[in-house]
């Protein structure tokens, strides 16, 4: 098997398997056990990440997808050693790693374990063992072997997630004296927690920090979501061995996916919090000392399921875990082997030689996920905090990649420094109230990250105009042609946007 098989499956997945493999990555534990728990604590606002991801993806397929392809970019440290420079490349590959392996991975682990505890009766520290143990197997056959499993993946995670979601909704409206009626639970829904069903918070909201108003629209949320679906190696691997036609057709595919996750992830929790009010599941969703655990409403509401579709419900989830687990993992090797070890270690590897330091990349960095999975268990809300920490890198990246793109007197010491500063300028607006004694309020995370992006940006400028560099490597090329998209990809996206636009108006 060569490289390009290994790590891109070049050519040989399909458009609905780029979608369906994108979305089964991208949709795991931390959706079905962090979402729904975001779903129970702040209620539907939380969609804005799924909803706005559609939106994100669509923007993706037409500007970065063409441009990743016409300059033959596979991986991300890649391009940012062929437009800027080595080390600007290392450090940012160093940098994922981290955050896939003790964000990412150990995250998602973690949710999953406490799932599958919860319904299996597994001790905590075996769910975590054998999930490492599938996600091990799983991966270690390549991408095409995760990108045609995730497939099934995604059918079996829909048909789980829409029957929990059936169960929730009955739920409801059997507690309020109406029978099975998933229907009349959704209406039961929107009367009973009605402040639930807002996407924009209000700044006196106690989540506002969470999801701060119309940053979700038009700040924060775009730096997030550019991040993740554009310069994120775990997303956009899946497209980049396939030609721009598939790519683009896969990334609208799973856009439309993207607006089905609420109703299988988010409702649910929005069900529990009602039925929780009216005095069920007090000790399901609370702790040994009282405290409510807004992530314990998924597991609870799956233990309620007969066992058929508790079956079917458990291998959802399941599915969802290892996907991502495996997806996740086949990219952190990807940049493992051929960013650094390649690199810094055996500049003369073989292929088969890299293939093999892939797979045991695959091992190390889900037993080190593992180890630190068990660290989790005090959080609250775990989707909050994947989404705050690894927002600590995000501005940063998206500004590196987007003056590298589209400004060509972006020099190779601007980008050097805009790395380098991202992690200490937003760790400083994390801790800038205690730093002044509470003189400043806390600012929520979004809004970090776009004064963090702003500035960082600024920063870039200002050295790029200062001390202009000699051209290193090469300049991306960029075709405007190839920004134009065909009648059929243009009808689907201004469909899914409106749906999108509808979607606010309603629940604004």
């Amino acid at each position: 098997m060569s490289t390009r098989e290994f790590f891109l499956a070049e050519g040989s997945l399909t458009w609905w398997a780029i979608g369906a493999s994108l979305i089964a990555s991208n949709i795991s534990a931390e959706h079905f056990i962090g979402m729904s728990g975001s779903g129970f604590a702040i209620g539907l606002a939380i969609s804005t990440y799924e909803w706005m991801a559609a939106a994100t993806l669509i923007v993706v397929a037409v500007f970065f997808i063409p441009l990743y392809i016409k300059n033959r970019i596979f991986t991300m440290p890649q391009f940012l050693a062929e437009r800027y420079s080595q080390h600007v490349s290392t450090i940012m590959a160093v940098f994922w790693l981290l955050v896939y392996v003790f964000v990412n991975l150990t995250s998602i682990i973690y949710l999953g374990a406490i799932a599958i505890n919860s319904i299996s009766g597994l001790s905590f520290g075996w769910c975590i063992f054998f999930l490492c143990i599938f996600s091990v197997l799983v991966t270690v056959g390549g991408m095409k072997v995760i990108g045609y499993t995730d497939v099934i993946q995604v059918a079996v995670l829909l048909v789980g997630g829409l029957i929990t979601s059936y169960l929730a909704l009955t739920l409801v409206s059997e507690k309020f004296g109406f029978g099975e009626n998933a229907w009349t639970g959704m209406v039961l829904l929107k009367e009973k927690a009605d402040s639930h069903f807002h996407m924009i918070l209000n700044s006196g909201h106690p989540f506002y920090q969470d999801l701060p108003g119309l940053s979700v629209l038009i700040g924060g949320m775009w730096i997030n979501n550019l991040n993740y679906f554009a310069c994120n190696q775990y997303i956009t691997q899946r497209a980049l061995g396939a030609d721009l036609a598939t790519a683009r057709k896969g990334l609208l595919f799973a856009a439309f996916l993207k607006l089905l996750i609420p109703l299988i992830a988010v409702l649910p929790g929005i069900a529990m919090y009602v039925l929780f009010q009216e005095g069920m599941f007090q000790v399901e969703m609370t702790d040994a000392s009282g405290t409510i655990k807004p992530d314990h409403a998924y597991p609870t509401l799956m233990n309620l399921l007969p066992a058929g579709l508790k079956g079917v419900a458990f291998a959802a989830l399941t599915a969802a875990v290892v996907a991502s687990l495996a997806g996740k993992a086949n990219s952190i090797s990807t940049i493992f082997s051929l960013d650094l070890y390649r690199k810094y270690v055996d500049p003369n590897a073989s292929e088969k030689k890299l293939v093999q330091v892939g797979r045991w990349a695959v091992i190390v960095s889900i037993l080190t996920a593992g180890l630190v999975a068990p660290a989790l268990r005090t959080l609250d809300q775990a989707y909050q905090f994947i989404q705050e920490y690894v927002g600590f890198i995000s501005p940063g990246v998206l500004a590196i990649f987007l003056m590298g793109f589209f400004w060509k007197r972006t020099t190779a010491t601007a980008a050097l420094c805009g790395a380098l500063l991202t992690i200490p300028l937003s760790t400083l607006l994390k801790f800038l109230p205690q730093l002044t004694s509470g003189m400043l309020a806390p600012i929520p995370f979004l809004d970090r990250m776009t004064i963090a992006f702003v500035a960082i940006i600024g920063v870039m400028v200002a050295i790029s105009w200062i001390k202009p560099e000699p051209e290193r490597g090469r300049l991306m090329e960029v075709d405007p042609n190839a920004f134009r998209v065909s009648t059929g990809f243009a009808v689907f996206a201004t469909l899914i946007l409106g749906v999108l636009a509808a979607l606010y108006t309603i629940f604004w």
